[in-house]
C-alpha cells in the first residue's frame, strides 16, 4: 500500500524479500509475488482478494522512506470477515533493512503460526546476498525493469544490476539476474546469439562461486540451458533444484510446463502450469503459457479463454495479444480476426498478420505484398517472426527450409516449440524439414513423465509419546501454578521458553494433542479465568472489558469474537444469565 513513488522499486523489492523469505515456512502457502501485487495501491476488500488468491489471510503494509530512515507498517487480516489479527510498526535506520526484513518475515511466520496452526520456522528465513544497501537499490531497480517483460527493459535491468556488483562483487543474486538477462535477450534475437550465451554462461559461473545452491542459480542455470540450449533435460533437472530450495517458486513451475511443451509433452505441460496457477492466481505469464499449450494442441478456443485471462489482468501483454490474432487465423474467424486487428494498435504486424490469414484460409491474396514489410532477420527479433510464417504459407518452401535450418543450428527462442507449431505445419511432411528435426532431437533426450516438487520423507513426529506425556503435564503444570496468559504480550516463544521446549516443538504439540493453534489455546485459559472472576462478588465493581483485561486478553473485539465463538453468546448476555441463574437458586 506504498505511496513512495521515488522508491517505488525499492518498496516493491521489500515487499516481495519479505513474500520469498515466507514461501521458506514449509506448510505455508503464500502467493507469488505477480498476483499479490495485482492489489498494490488498490482499495480492494479483503474478503474480495481471499477469493480471488484463494487465501485466508492478508498482509497488508506500507514503507515510507525518509532520508536515511525506513518505516514499515504491517498488519495481518483474515479475509472471511476484516478482522485484524495483529499490527506492528517498525521504525529503523534504512542501512538496516536486511536485518529488518528477517525481523519482519519471522514475526509474521510466528503470528500466523499462533493463530491458525503449527508451522516450523527456521531461526533466518530473509537472507539477501548483499549487505550493501546501495548494491541492493540498484539490484531492485533492475528486478523493476527486468518484471516488466519488454525486451527493450531488459537492457536497462542489466546496466543496473552491473552498477550493482560494481558495489558489490560479491552479490549473487545480480549475477544471477544477469544470467538471465543475456540469455534471454540473445535467445530471442536481441543481441547477437553466441556473444550472449557467452556472457550469461560467464555471470552464471560467477555467482555460482559465491552461492552454488541459490534457487535463483538454479533457476538460472535452467533457463540457459533451455532457451539458449535447448538441453531439456539439464534445464528440467535444474529446475527441481530450484523448486527443492524453494517449494513455493511459481515461475519454476512455469519452466518446466514450457520444458513439455516443447517436448511434446502437452498434459504434463498442463498439470505443471496449473501447479503455478495455484501459487499465483493473477499472473498474466502463466494464463499465457496455459493459453499457449492450448494454441499448441489446436485447441484454438480453449487457448483464446486463458489469453483472454491474462489480457485481463494484463491488456498490454505482447504474446498473448500475438497468440490470441494466431488462434482467429487458424479458426478462420474472420469476424473476430478484423475486430482484434482493428482495435487493438499494439498488435506488431497488423497488415502482413491480414495476408497471412487469406493464405492460412486458402482465400485470394495480392501475393506481391510479401515479407519485403519486413526482413527476415528483423522478424527474429520480434516475438512471433511473422514473415517467415508467411514464406511458408507462400509455398516459398525452399526458402523457408533454408531460413528453418539456420534458424534451428542457432536454437532461437521463437522456434522452441518446432515440434508443435501450427504454423509450421505446410513443412512437416517435406524430407529436409524431417531431417532438421531429427538431426535436432538426436541427442538423445528423454524426460521423465512428470516430476514432483514435494519430498517423499516419511513423517515424523518431533516428540516421542514418553516426551508427549511429560511436556504436556509441564504445560499444564505451569499454566496452573504460573497463570502466565494473564500476560496479554504472552508469546508462543516465550511459553516455551519456560518449559524448555523449542517452539517449532510446542507449537506440534498445541495442534496434534490439543487440536488447537496457540491463540485459541491461550485464550481458552483466559476465557475461563474470566468466567471465575465474573461471578466473584469481589470484582462486580470492575466492568466486562476491565475484566476482560484483567484475563489477559489485549482487545475488546478479540475478546468478544472469540467468547462468542466458545460459548455461544456475548459476555454480557452470560454474565446476565449466570447471575439470573444464581438468585433463582
Amino acid at each position: 500500500m506504498s505511496n513512495d513513488i521515488d522508491n517505488n522499486y525499492f518498496c516493491d523489492g521489500i515487499t516481495e524479500e519479505i513474500i520469498n523469505a515466507l514461501t521458506k515456512v514449509k506448510g505455508l502457502k503464500v502467493i507469488a509475488r505477480t498476483s499479490s501485487f495485482a492489489f498494490k495501491n488498490k482499495n480492494a476488500d479483503v474478503r474480495h482478494i481471499g477469493n480471488q488468491l484463494g487465501v485466508a489471510t492478508v498482509l497488508e503494509g506500507s514503507i515510507r522512506i525518509v532520508n536515511k530512515r525506513i518505516r514499515i507498517s504491517v498488519q495481518l487480516i483474515r479475509t472471511n470477515d476484516g478482522f485484524q489479527v495483529w499490527s506492528q510498526n517498525f521504525d529503523r535506520k534504512l542501512e538496516d533493512i536486511f536485518e529488518l526484513q528477517d525481523e519482519i518475515s519471522l514475526i509474521i511466520a510466528e503470528q500466523i503460526r499462533e493463530n491458525f496452526g503449527h508451522l516450523d520456522i527456521s531461526k533466518h528465513i530473509s537472507i539477501v546476498g548483499t549487505k550493501n544497501i546501495n548494491a541492493y537499490k540498484l539490484y531492485l531497480k533492475g528486478r523493476a525493469y527486468q518484471l516488466n517483460w519488454a525486451l527493450d527493459d531488459y537492457l536497462e535491468a542489466i546496466k543496473c544490476y552491473k552498477q550493482s556488483i560494481a558495489i558489490d562483487q560479491n552479490f549473487y543474486d545480480a549475477y544471477f539476474a544477469l544470467s538471465r538477462s543475456y540469455g534471454i535477450l540473445s535467445s530471442w534475437g536481441v543481441i547477437e546469439k553466441e556473444a550472449g550465451r557467452q556472457k550469461a554462461r560467464t555471470y552464471l559461473e560467477e555467482g555460482l562461486k559465491i552461492n552454488n545452491t541459490s534457487y535463483l542459480g538454479y533457476f538460472s542455470e535452467s533457463s540457459l540451458s533451455f532457451w539458449n540450449n535447448w538441453n531439456y533435460t539439464k534445464a528440467l533437472e535444474t529446475l527441481k533444484k530450484s523448486l527443492h530450495k524453494n517449494p513455493s517458486f511459481a515461475i519454476a513451475y512455469e519452466g518446466i510446463a514450457e520444458i513439455y511443451m516443447a517436448t511434446n509433452q502437452l498434459d504434463n505441460a498442463l498439470s505443471n502450469i496449473n501447479k503455478a496457477i495455484e501459487i499465483s492466481p493473477l499472473s498474466p505469464n502463466h494464463y499465457f503459457t496455459k493459453g499457449n499449450i492450448y494454441f499448441l494442441n489446436k485447441d484454438y478456443n480453449k487457448a483464446i479463454s486463458n489469453l483472454n485471462e491474462c489480457l485481463r489482468i494484463d491488456p498490454n501483454f505482447t504474446l498473448a495479444i500475438e497468440t490470441k490474432l494466431a488462434c482467429y487465423m487458424f479458426l478462420n474467424d474472420a469476424s473476430n480476426f478484423n475486430n482484434y486487428i482493428a482495435t487493438m494498435p499494439q498488435l506488431i504486424h497488423p497488415k502482413l498478420c491480414e495476408t497471412l490469414f487469406n493464405l492460412i484460409n486458402k482465400k485470394p491474396v495480392d501475393i506481391q505484398l510479401d515479407a519485403n514489410t519486413i526482413t527476415i532477420e528483423e522478424a527474429f527479433k520480434s516475438i512471433y517472426p511473422w514473415s517467415f510464417y508467411f514464406i511458408i504459407h507462400a509455398c516459398k518452401t525452399d526458402e523457408a527450409l533454408a531460413v528453418f535450418e539456420e534458424k534451428m543450428k542457432l536454437k532461437v527462442g521463437q522456434l522452441v516449440n518446432f515440434q508443435l507449431d501450427p504454423f509450421l505445419d505446410p513443412l512437416r511432411n517435406h524430407p529436409r524439414f524431417q531431417l532438421i528435426t531429427k538431426q535436432t532431437l538426436s541427442s538423445g533426450i528423454r524426460l521423465p513423465k512428470e516430476i514432483s516438487s514435494k519430498a517423499q520423507n516419511s513423517i515424523t513426529k518431533p516428540l516421542d509419546a514418553s516426551e508427549i506425556i511429560k511436556y504436556k503435564w509441564a504445560l499444564e503444570q505451569f499454566l496452573k501454578d504460573s497463570e502466565p496468559y494473564l500476560n496479554p504480550n504472552l508469546s508462543l516463544k516465550e511459553l516455551a521458553n519456560n518449559i524448555k521446549l523449542h517452539p517449532n516443538k510446542l507449537s506440534w504439540l498445541l495442534n496434534a494433542e490439543y487440536d488447537k493453534n496457540f491463540n485459541d489455546f491461550i485464550n481458552q485459559y483466559r476465557i475461563n479465568h474470566f468466567k471465575a472472576i465474573a461471578l466473584n462478588p469481589e470484582f462486580k465493581h470492575i466492568t466486562i472489558l476491565g475484566l476482560a483485561y484483567d484475563s489477559g486478553f489485549n482487545s475488546k473485539s478479540v475478546f468478544n469474537t472469540y467468547f462468542k465463538k466458545t460459548e455461544g453468546t456475548t459476555p454480557s448476555q452470560w454474565v446476565k444469565a449466570q447471575n439470573n441463574g444464581l438468585r433463582n437458586t
